[in-house]
């Protein structure tokens, strides 16, 4: 098998990845409960946390976060290039959102991103996480902070050298995660 012809294998496997629903599973383990029927609803590491306890929140952000890194992962060790990569992110992200195992109600894939990113690049991971502490500090709300950094990443990606077409597929992704928590934005009205 060439390597074009293992991509459409690749991303429909990062779609797959996506549907490991961390915070669904955790709940049943942990507790023995449906977390879309506890909480906010979300399955998400905040409701687990909310739901769960830390125990939940930590087990999973990091399998959330797994998630994407892996995706990031996998293209590489198939010897597919970073716009593979951003593809396979995208794909996780659509997997962890609209779910197939789960009727398409899942989360809103901010642990799958940041967990993507910080394989693509950490340096500007953490520079997106200083934004994001800098304008928590100022608004005083995680969502806030949280998107608005989360938009930022493809600007902070290209200017630490990142290519622009690179740049470019990363917008897909840092839409999806802003676009998918409209509602709880409608709710704070800062839309």
């Amino acid at each position: 098998m060439t390597i074009l012809a293992a991509v459409p294998l690749y991303l429909a496997s990062c779609y797959l990845i996506g549907n490991i629903m961390t915070g669904f599973i955790v709940a049943k383990m942990l507790k023995g409960v449906d977390l879309r029927k506890e909480g906010s609803g979300n399955i998400g590491a905040r409701n687990a946390g909310r739901v769960l306890g830390n125990a939940g929140f930590v087990l999973t952000l990091g399998g959330d976060a797994a998630k994407g890194a892996l995706a990031v992962w996998g293209a590489e060790l198939l010897g597919l290039g970073t716009t593979y990569q951003l593809l396979g992110l995208l794909a996780v992200l659509v997997g962890h959102c609209w779910p197939i195992v789960l009727k398409f109600h899942g989360g809103k894939g901010v642990a799958a991103f940041i967990g993507g990113i910080l394989v693509i690049d950490y340096q500007a991971a953490l520079i997106m996480a200083a934004v994001f502490l800098l304008l928590f500090g100022i608004k005083r709300s995680l969502t806030a902070a949280g998107l608005v950094s989360f938009a930022l990443y493809p600007v902070i990606y290209y200017f630490l050298g990142g290519d622009l077409a690179h740049a470019l597929l990363l917008v897909p992704s840092s839409v999806l995660v802003v676009w998918v928590q409209k509602e709880e934005l409608k709710e704070r009205m800062l839309l």
